[in-house]
């Protein structure tokens, strides 16, 4: 799957218009669904997420000063980032906190860049449980990937964007959104084992299906929301049974202990 031309196109121009330049490198990442496993990824079980035909798109160039700029289209919004050292988690999470964590979090892993210019275009729908946040993170690491001209193993990259949504984003998710956005094949979904890391595509030839993404109107943020409780939940749950991931739990042992719960 690629993204559009028009959103391709539409991102380069307003990168020329912004800048004065043809972009250099122009890259993507996808949203995703997921098919079954929720809440699960940390717990170190099974999640079957699917890629969409909706991307986050990334055009770029070097900067001709030492200030890297970002303009966000969909927001609207310009900021400065920065290259040339790890920064500091922010005090308030912002779109742009996805954008500098993973430049820090890629230099903490030894992929350094100089200075650029980026234009951001996505059609992606923002808090809407369709991942527009992997989409970004791993839009991101694939255009410092093509600047630096160093490549990552994917299971790394996948890791290293989550590694931005822990400490840039200050949401503690797991891994499935940034593998399905770094590793998706078309017309797959992706078995993924959370534990082992290891995944399998699962071909959905059947062309009698087909899977829709609904919009409920329900505005969805992981960050500020219970998320993060559940997963605390989850490890308060792994505790009492004695197991490091619930993964582990088996029915005998809920059924033992449940009331216990």
């Amino acid at each position: 799957m690629t993204p559009t031309h028009t959103l391709i196109e539409t991102t380069r121009d307003e990168f020329k218009n912004r800048f004065g330049v043809v972009p250099t490198w122009v890259v993507a990442a996808p949203g995703r669904i997921n098919l079954i496993g929720e809440h699960t990824d940390y717990n170190d079980g099974f999640v079957l997420p699917l890629a969409i035909e909706r991307y986050t798109v990334v055009a770029a160039a070097p900067s001709a000063s030492a200030l890297s700029s970002v303009y966000s289209m969909n927001k609207d919004e310009a900021v400065n980032v920065i290259v040339d050292k790890i920064s500091d988690p922010p005090a308030k999470v912002t779109w742009d906190s996805y954008v500098q964590g993973t430049i820090s979090c890629c230099r903490e892993a030894g992929v350094i860049v100089n200075p650029f210019n980026a234009v951001i275009n996505t059609d992606v729908p923002i808090c809407s449980g369709l991942s527009s946040s992997a989409a970004l993170e791993i839009s991101f690491a694939t255009l410092i990937e093509e600047m630096s001209g160093k490549k990552f193993d994917p299971v790394a990259k996948a890791l290293t964007c989550q590694r931005t949504e822990h400490i840039y984003a200050k949401m503690p998710c797991g891994i499935m959104d940034q593998f399905i956005s770094a590793m998706g094949v078309e017309g797959c979904a992706m078995l993924l084992d959370c534990r082992s890391k290891k995944t399998r595509m699962v071909p959905l030839s059947d062309t009698n299906i087909a899977v829709l993404a609904i919009n409920s109107n329900v505005k969805h943020e992981l960050t500020g929301s219970e998320y993060p409780e559940r997963r605390r939940q989850c490890e308060e749950a792994a505790k009492a049974f004695g197991v490091k991931m619930l993964r582990d739990v088996s029915l005998f042992q809920l059924e033992r202990r449940k009331k216990a719960l």
